[in-house]
C-alpha cells in the first residue's frame, strides 16, 4: 500500500503531518516519537514576533544603559547569549531536531506586521529547516482600515520572507476573507508553495468571578474539518499550490475525506494532545485498512477524487448544498409528534 504524498516539494511516507503546537514539539523526545509512531513530516511550534522584538529591546536597553554617564560605558557589551535565549533557543532546537530525526522538520514563524522579524527566516534556513510555515494571526480593530488593506499585508509579509530564503513557504490563513478563493489565488501567485487551511484563532473568554477576560484555548473537533474540507475541495486544481488541512482530524475518515477533495497532507494536534503521539500509528493501520478494503492502491489515486473539479455534482460545495441542508434536516420535536 502507497500512502506516500508530496508537500512543498517533499516527499513524504503518508500525509500524517504533526502541526505546530508547543506542549507536543518543544521536547525533543517528542519529536522522536512521533517519527516512530509514524509521522511523516512535524511542524515545530511558532516563534513569534512579539518574541524577537522583546529580545532586542532589552539589548538595546543593556546597549546603551549608562552611556550618558561614562564614555567607557560603551564598551560594557552583555554577552549575547544572555539576551538572545528565545531566539538562538528555537534556532538550536531545530539544529538538533534535525539530528535526532529523519523525517522532515517544518519551522514556524508568527506574526501579523512587517518588520525586522521577518529577517529570523533566514536564520531558520540556515538552522537546517526543510520549509517554513508563516503563521499570520492577524486580528484588524482598527475602524479605518479596509479590507484591502489587510489582504496586501499578507502578501506583503510573504513576498518579503520568500525574497530572504530558498527553502519552501507555506502561509497559513485565516478563513475571514471576504474572498477566500481569490485570496489563496493571489497568495499563491505571490509564492506561496503550500495554503493551510486554516488558523484558528482562538477567542477569549470572561471570567465572571473576577471580571477580567482571559485566554481560552478549546481543542478542536471533528465537525471543525468541515470549513477546511470545503475550500480544499473548491481550490484543488485551480491554484499552483500545494494545499494543506488543519483543525478537527480525529480520525482515520478525517484524513481520507481530506485527501479526496485535495490536501496534500493533513495536520494534527489536538487528537494527540487528547489521545497522545501513538494514536499516529492508529490512523495510518486505519488507512491502510480502509484502503484495502476499498481497493485503492495509493494515496495519489485518490486525491483529489472528490474535489469540485471531480466531483459528480460540483454544486454540492456551493449554495446548493446550503440549501439542500435546510430541506434534509429534521428538527427531533417533529419526529415526537409523529410518533404520537
Amino acid at each position: 500500500m502507497d500512502l506516500t504524498t508530496t508537500y512543498l516539494g517533499l516527499t513524504l511516507k503518508s500525509p500524517l503531518v504533526v502541526g505546530s503546537c508547543a506542549p507536543l514539539t518543544e521536547d525533543l523526545d517528542n519529536l522522536k516519537r512521533m517519527e516512530e509512531a509514524g509521522a511523516a513530516a512535524v511542524v515545530l511550534h511558532s516563534f513569534f514576533e512579539e518574541q524577537l522584538r522583546q529580545e532586542r529591546l532589552e539589548l538595546h536597553h543593556h546597549l546603551t544603559y549608562g552611556t550618558e554617564s561614562f564614555a567607557e560605558a560603551l564598551t560594557y557589551f552583555p554577552e549575547p547569549e544572555i539576551f538572545h535565549i528565545g531566539s538562538q533557543e528555537y534556532l538550536n532546537h531545530i539544529r538538533q531536531a534535525k539530528e535526532m530525526v529523519d523525517i522532515p522538520i517544518i519551522a514556524s514563524l508568527n506574526g501579523s506586521t512587517l518588520g525586522g522579524w521577518l529577517d529570523y527566516a533566514q536564520q531558520i534556513e540556515q538552522a537546517g529547516a526543510d520549509a517554513l510555515e508563516l503563521n499570520i494571526y492577524y486580528v484588524p480593530t482598527d475602524l479605518d482600515i479596509p479590507g484591502g488593506e489587510v489582504e496586501q499585508n499578507y502578501l506583503d509579509i510573504l513576498r518579503t520572507v520568500k525574497a530572504e530564503i530558498k527553502i519552501p513557504v507555506a502561509i497559513k490563513i485565516s478563513p475571514y476573507f471576504s474572498n477566500t478563493a481569490n485570496m489563496a489565488k493571489r497568495l499563491a501567485e505571490a509564492g506561496a508553495d503550500g495554503l493551510v487551511f486554516f488558523n484558528r484563532f482562538y477567542q477569549p473568554d470572561i471570567d465572571l468571578e473576577n471580571l477580567e477576560v482571559y485566554p481560552n484555548v478549546l481543542l478542536s473537533t471533528p465537525q471543525a474539518l468541515r470549513l477546511p474540507m470545503r475550500w480544499i475541495a473548491i481550490l484543488y486544481g485551480r491554484i499552483e499550490a500545494d494545499l494543506a488541512a488543519t483543525s478537527g482530524i480525529h480520525h482515520t475518515t478525517d484524513v481520507l475525506k481530506m485527501v479526496m477533495t485535495g490536501a496534500k497532507i493533513t495536520q494534527m494536534v489536538s487528537v494527540l494532545l487528547r489521545h497522545g503521539i501513538g494514536y499516529i500509528s492508529t490512523l495510518e493501520e486505519g488507512m491502510i485498512r480502509w484502503m484495502e478494503e476499498n481497493e485503492y492502491e495509493s494515496i495519489k489515486q485518490m486525491q483529489g477524487s472528490l474535489s469540485q473539479l471531480h466531483c459528480p455534482d460540483p454544486s454540492a460545495f456551493e449554495r446548493a448544498q446550503y440549501m439542500k441542508a435546510l430541506q434534509t434536516y429534521a428538527p427531533v420535536w417533529r419526529s415526537l409528534v409523529s410518533e404520537s
